[in-house]
């Protein structure tokens, strides 16, 4: 078993002509909480969406010791690649639990019943539960992230990619998620977290880098980054934090 998960070397992706990502290069340790911290525009979306095969990418992805250069976002998906969007992409006039037997889809063929992968992510968000006849779209914000989180972690991913889960949540609810995040390290997944709330990711996470202009600029232990002046001045002093509703 390869203790990297994934391993990316030389990554260049963009849109049409327009290269945001060039050359970056990174590694989660499988179980590990990775976090890609960076401005608004840096290019932490247009990482991810490269990973999980959204967008045309140059360079190597290795996952799991397999080469994902020419696999679709549909074979991605069944090696166990797993993204919970900014916009979190719910179905709105469904109910909770018809949005999380969406993510069970994975499970098909595998001998494996979407009524336990139910019974696992009830489990983590017993808030679902209680709700899970309720239209999604009446949900709170933190409560569709909560279900955003789920409905990935039903499929049963390897590798779960989250995109600014912070985003848009009242400073409350961010620590709930955030303390949700950091739960789900005893489950075995391994977590790739963008984020702007550097002080939420880097609290959370086992290893940060930081991404400016399309390329890592620092990177090391969280522990250490959130001790890094350059980090304290840039993303962590009090006119870094940004505003939450």
């Amino acid at each position: 078993m390869h203790r990297e998960l994934l391993s990316v070397e030389g990554l260049h992706a963009g849109y049409g002509k327009a290269e945001v990502l060039v050359g970056l290069s990174l590694r989660a340790a499988r179980g590990g909480v990775v976090t890609v911290i960076g401005p608004n525009g840096a290019g932490k979306s247009t990482l991810l969406n490269a990973l999980m095969g959204v967008l045309p990418a140059r360079g190597r992805i290795a996952y799991d010791g397999h080469d994902l250069g020419a696999e679709s976002l549909e074979e991605r998906v069944a090696r166990g690649l797993a993204l919970v969007p900014e916009t979190r992409a719910l179905f709105g006039s469904m109910p909770v639990e018809d949005n999380l037997l969406l993510g069970a889809w994975r499970l098909r063929g595998r001998r494996r019943r979407p009524d336990e992968g139910l019974a696992r992510v009830y489990e983590l968000f017993p808030r679902l539960k209680e709700r899970r006849a309720q239209l999604a779209g009446t949900l709170s914000g933190g409560e569709r992230q909560m279900l955003a989180i789920a409905r990935a972690l039903v499929g049963e991913p390897q590798l779960l990619m989250l995109d600014e889960p912070s985003l848009g949540l009242a400073p409350l609810v961010v620590k709930d998620i955030f303390g949700t995040i950091d739960r789900l390290r005893d489950t075995g997944v391994t977590i790739l977290m963008v984020e702007q709330n550097a002080r939420a990711a880097l609290e959370v996470a086992d290893y940060g880098y930081v991404l400016e202009t399309g390329e890592i600029v620092l990177e090391g232990p969280a522990a250490e980054l959130a001790r890094d002046p350059r980090i304290i001045e840039t993303y962590l002093g009090a006119g870094a934090s940004r505003s939450e509703g």
